[in-house]
């Protein structure tokens, strides 16, 4: 199997200015933050004294999980950008300066939206309906991308906040009844294949540590091939489609590979277009900033 580079492009109120020094220079709508990148482990185009110039605001760790942010500009703690798909629908995200460097959105995961959307739009022509669960769903990007395309969703996440935080993020698109389930996400799939349930589209973009909403704990080396058998139970035969995406520095793209194909044969699921590959950012300064390993069918 060939491995596939998908890039950001097309996504007007995001750009990634420079990265290196296990930094990263973005600009979300008219304001630039200065974030830590773990993945960023060469050298920055820019000096240090630039991207102070350009940013409004640079995170600082505290430790390995939090941190505050310093204001070098004026700049409001919340503001809102949008992505627009192809057809001009768009989608709307609120964002904040969390203690945690996120802000709210992973906008390399577009490429993502765009596949979850034109494949939502084509199985609800074929099949009149398309039910699509997206879990560990953050602040809802692929949730909105889905639902955008006419498609019943779950969106489910462990944390209470952030799935308060996609549901303001749907409000703000305009869109309605997406289903909030505040659950740990093994548990629920377990739960889901037990009814018979069965989804049209699935999408899972696991962390590499988490807590479930009972402090269930998640470990994605240690859990991920149990997840992945039986969320493929829950594929429908006729008319599906999957995206996985793991960002983890220990995750190769033949890792993913191998989990998916596994967990497809101990189901007797057979797939002819499997795609593999990392997703990358390229920045102003002709970098490669790679943030994701993703397979999708």
């Amino acid at each position: 199997m060939n491995i596939h580079t998908l890039a950001l492009q097309n996504f007007p109120d995001y750009e990634l200015i420079d990265c290196g020094n296990f930094q990263k220079l973005e600009r979300f709508g008219q304001y630039i933050t200065i974030r830590p990148e773990p993945q960023a482990v060469w050298d920055s185009k820019l000096n240090i004294d630039e991207w102070k110039k350009l940013a409004h605001v640079s995170f600082v760790s505290k430790s390995s999980s939090s941190g505050e942010w310093q204001k070098l500009k004026t700049m409001p703690d919340n503001w809102n950008i949008k992505y627009q798909f192809r057809d001009k629908k768009s989608i709307q995200f609120n964002l904040a300066l969390t203690k945690f460097k996120h802000v709210g959105v992973f906008p390399e995961q577009c490429v993502n939206w765009d596949f979850i959307y034109d494949r939502s739009k084509q199985i609800i022509q074929q099949n009149n309906t398309c039910n699509v669960l997206n879990l560990f769903a953050y602040t809802g990007g692929a949730s909105l991308a889905a639902r955008t395309a006419g498609a019943d969703v779950w969106h489910v996440d462990a944390i209470k906040q952030v799935v308060s935080w996609a549901n303001r993020n749907m409000e703000s698109s305009n869109l309605d009844n997406i289903r909030w389930v505040v659950e740990d996400a093994l548990k629920f799939v377990k739960r889901e294949v037990k009814r018979g349930k069965k989804y049209q589209g699935i999408i899972l973009d696991p962390p590499a540590f988490g807590h479930g909403p009972n402090g269930e704990s998640w470990k994605l080396e240690n859990q991920i091939n149990e997840l992945l058998f039986d969320v493929i139970k829950l594929l429908d035969e006729k008319h599906q489609f999957m995206v996985l995406n793991v960002y983890s520095l220990g995750f190769s793209s033949l890792i993913v590979e191998n989990l998916v194909q596994s967990n497809l044969d101990k189901n007797g699921v057979k797939i002819s277009n499997m795609e593999i590959g990392e997703i990358y950012i390229p920045s102003q300064q002709k970098q490669k900033l790679p943030l994701g390993v993703y397979c999708r069918f």
